[in-house]
């Protein structure tokens, strides 16, 4: 699979094991208000990495799976069980090299990726619906379903042909960052593979050129993986808010994905919203060292050579990963380290600019919070922390659908109807 691998693979499961079992200082007990309170909000979560697992042997979005068993964390049934209502559902693809031959094999993958995300939709319309405008959020709820909003992580798809970007707006597109792990043809990276060079010019031409035509499209720009330059340029050129669809504070935990004080005032000034992630290693100091590092990617190189694992392969993968993190006295966040870092978000940025992305199946996930279950034990900390109803319902998502209408009533009519017809 080379550098279109399964994301689940190397990221959710792998570090993910073993969250399990670990003690919060002290635990949630969701009341009756705040169950009500959730059940009157739009839940939105704007980094979905589940469609990472649909082409995985024997696995369904309509079964009850558990973390414990194969380390996924979003299915129908528990979206239900969490009372999520949807959200931002996403085509990664893995940066690879920059040849020619690659970036084809990345368009392909993309659209494959795109595909899938349809086809489950499709298979299911009981249960799930596109959104594609802000209202489809309420609308899809009143309904009894779950809204599917496409997003992209990782414009490599389009580093041969960027017009694609009109494709895959009329397919559903209506997120879109521009880089993930290591520098591309369209931004720097917040974090760059072994041997790649640091510096560069944060966008380049290339990518400044596609944040004016998602501009022009309505498609709302991420900014999450990409280095503090890009997010300083993409405010200046953005002529619409922007997003960072799961990012946490630099300022609690200084990882290079994370966003400082001064940046998230910036943010907020501009009218975007931060979705705060629920990855560990974002969150806190794991203890982490390089010998824990290169053994761990020689497991991910042992499990990395198909197209997905089936539950056995999953269940290995993970016992193998709890051992060596078990061996390295790896640090495991909790709940209380996420709702530190989001707490923290919401008083230097406002709770009007402020969301939950949590990384559901593509790393996130933390102890006492594991699967998307355990989504109501945020809106109690909320209540706790003294957040009035109105606030908590913008956290849950409603600054979300306004960042979406927001968006999209600054496109350029000419373009979305040069794109649908």
């Amino acid at each position: 699979m080379g550098v279109m691998k399964n994301k689940v693979l190397v990221v959710a499961l792998l570090a993910c094991a073993g969250l399990p079992g670990q003690a919060l200082a002290k635990d949630v007990v969701v009341s009756d208000k705040a169950r009500a309170l959730q059940a009157s909000a739009i839940n939105l979560d704007t980094h979905l990495d589940t469609p990472a697992l649909f082409g995985q042997p024997g696995w369904k979005i309509t079964d009850r799976h558990s973390f414990q068993g194969d380390g996924s964390q979003i299915d129908y049934p528990r979206m239900v069980e969490g009372g999520l209502d949807g959200g931002f559902w996403v085509v990664y693809t893995g940066q690879g090299p920059l040849d020619e031959m690659s970036k084809l094999k990345a368009r392909d993958f993309g659209l494959k990726r795109l595909g899938e995300i349809r086809e489950m939709v499709a298979a299911n319309p009981d249960k799930f619906a596109l959104a594609t405008v802000a209202g489809d959020a309420a609308r899809i709820k009143a309904e009894g379903k779950k809204s599917v909003y496409i997003s992209m992580e990782n414009a490599y798809p389009l580093s041969h042909d960027p017009t694609l970007l009109s494709y895959y707006y009329k397919a559903g597109l209506r997120m879109l960052s521009l880089v993930h792990g290591s520098h591309n043809d369209f931004a720097d990276s917040a974090g760059t593979a072994p041997g790649v060079v640091t510096a560069r010019e944060g966008l380049t031409e290339k990518g400044r050129q596609m944040i004016v035509e998602a501009n022009k499209l309505g498609i709302i720009l991420d900014h999450s993986h990409a280095s503090p330059e890009v997010f300083d340029q993409m405010i200046a050129l953005s002529k619409a808010p922007i997003i960072l669809s799961h990012s946490g504070a630099w300022d609690v935990y200084p990882h290079p994905r994370n966003l400082d004080d001064k940046r998230l005032k910036v943010l907020a000034a501009h009218g975007g919203v931060i979705q705060v992630n629920s990855l560990g290693g974002y969150l806190i100091d794991t203890g982490a060292t390089p010998e824990y590092r290169a053994e761990l990617g020689k497991i991910y190189q042992s499990f990395g050579g198909r197209r997905g694992l089936d539950a056995d392969a999953r269940k290995q993968a993970m016992a193998q990963i709890a051992a060596l993190d078990a061996k390295y006295k790896i640090k495991k966040a909790s709940f209380d380290d996420y709702m530190r870092h989001l707490l923290h978000i919401i008083e230097v940025a406002g709770w009007q600019h402020v969301g939950l992305g949590a990384d559901w199946d593509g790393g996130g996930g933390v102890a006492g919070y594991e699967d998307i279950t355990a989504l109501p034990k945020v809106v109690q900390a909320l209540l706790d922390a003294g957040y009035k109803d109105e606030q908590v319902r913008a956290i849950l998502g409603g600054n979300t659908v306004r960042l979406i209408e927001t968006v999209q009533s600054l496109a350029d009519p000419a373009a979305v109807k040069a794109a649908l017809d």
